[in-house]
C-alpha cells in the first residue's frame, strides 16, 4: 500500500497525537512518583488495569484465541521483557532521573533492536550501523556521566535503570515479531500484559497496599489515570489503527518526536533544565539512531 495514495486524512495527526501523549507521559508520571506512589506500586497498577482494559477491547473486537502451548510460552517471555521488567525499571528509573534524560534514552531502542537482531536473527551489520552504535553509545555515556564525570548520584542510577528498561523493550520487539505475524496485535498485547501481571505482582503488591489512597490529591490520581488510559491503552490502540494504513517504519519515525515533546513539556511546565550536556548527548543519540534506522537495508548472513 502506498501511504501517499491511500492513507486517510487522520493518519499523521493521529501519529502526532501518539507522540504528544507519550512525550507528556514522562513528566506526568513523575507527578505520581514524586508523591506517595512508589514506582513498583505504580507499575502494578498500570499493568493490572491495562491488562483488564486491553483484554476487554480484544474480547469485543477480535475474539481470537491462543491454543498453542509454545506460543503461550513465548508470549510469557514477551510479557517478562516487554512489560514487566520494562515497566519496573522504567518507573524506578524515572523516579530518580529527569523526564528529559529518560525520553532521550528511550530513543536508543532502535539501536538496541539492531544489536539483538544481529545476535538472535543473524543480521549483517554494515559500517553505517556500526558508526550509529558508536555515536549512540557516546550519547548514552554523556547522559550517564554526571557532575565532573562522576558516576554517583540518583540521576546516574535512574539513567542506568532506564537504559536497562530500553534494552528489555528492544529485546521484546525482536522476541515478539513472530507472534505479531501469527496473531492480531490486540491478542498479542493482551497476553503480554496478562503474563506480565504475574511477574510484577510480587514486586508491587506491598506498595499498592501501603498507598494512602484517601490522601492522594487530584493531580496524582490524574497522573495515574493518564498513564494507564492515555500512555498505555490509548497510545497502543491508536498505533494499531494507524498500522492498518501505513508501514511500521512510518509509525516508527514519529517515535523520535517524543523527546521533543517531553523536553518542551518538562521545561515549560515542570521547570526541568535542558543543559549543554543534554544537547550534545541528544546530538550523538539522534545521529546514531539515524545511521542505524535509515541506512541501507541489512542483509541476512550467508549460511
Amino acid at each position: 500500500m502506498q501511504e501517499s495514495q491511500k492513507s486517510p486524512w487522520f493518519l499523521h495527526p493521529t501519529l502526532l497525537t501518539v507522540g504528544l501523549l507519550y512525550g507528556a507521559g514522562y513528566s506526568i508520571a513523575k507527578v505520581a512518583l514524586n508523591s506517595s506512589i512508589p514506582p513498583f506500586g505504580f507499575a502494578l497498577l498500570r499493568v493490572f488495569f491495562s491488562a483488564i482494559i486491553l483484554s476487554g477491547i480484544q474480547w469485543i473486537f477480535v475474539k481470537e484465541r491462543v491454543t498453542d502451548r509454545k506460543d503461550l510460552i513465548l508470549l510469557a517471555k514477551c510479557g517478562l521483557f516487554g512489560v514487566a521488567l520494562n515497566q519496573l525499571f522504567f518507573l524506578k528509573g524515572l523516579s530518580y532521573t529527569t523526564a528529559i534524560n529518560s525520553s532521550l534514552i528511550m530513543t536508543l531502542i532502535p539501536v538496541m533492536v539492531m544489536v539483538f537482531s544481529y545476535f538472535l536473527l543473524k543480521e549483517v551489520v554494515g559500517f553505517k550501523k556500526i558508526l550509529g552504535i558508536v555515536l549512540a553509545l557516546v550519547g548514552a555515556i554523556l547522559l550517564l556521566y554526571k557532575d565532573e564525570f562522576g558516576i554517583t548520584g540518583d540521576t546516574f542510577k535512574g539513567d542506568l535503570y532506564n537504559l536497562i528498561n530500553a534494552s528489555c523493550y528492544a529485546f521484546y520487539l525482536v522476541l515478539v515479531k513472530p507472534m505479531m505475524q501469527k496473531y492480531h496485535p490486540l491478542t498479542v498485547i493482551k497476553w503480554v500484559f496478562i503474563f506480565s501481571f504475574f511477574v510484577v505482582f510480587p514486586f508491587g503488591i506491598s506498595d499498592v497496599i501501603s498507598i494512602p489512597y484517601s490522601d492522594l490529591p487530584a493531580e496524582v490520581w490524574g497522573s495515574v489515570i493518564y498513564i494507564i488510559i492515555a500512555v498505555t491503552v490509548l497510545v497502543y490502540w491508536l498505533n494499531v489503527i494507524t498500522l492498518k494504513y501505513t508501514s511500521p517504519s512510518i509509525v516508527g519515525v514519529y517515535i523520535y518526536l517524543q523527546p521533543i515533546f517531553a523536553t518542551s513539556i518538562a521545561v515549560l511546565a515542570f521547570n526541568e533544565t535542558f543543559g549543554w550536556k543534554q544537547v550534545i548527548a541528544a546530538s550523538f543519540v539522534f545521529s546514531g539512531v539515524y545511521f542505524v534506522s535509515f541506512s541501507s537495508k541489512i542483509k541476512k548472513k550467508s549460511a
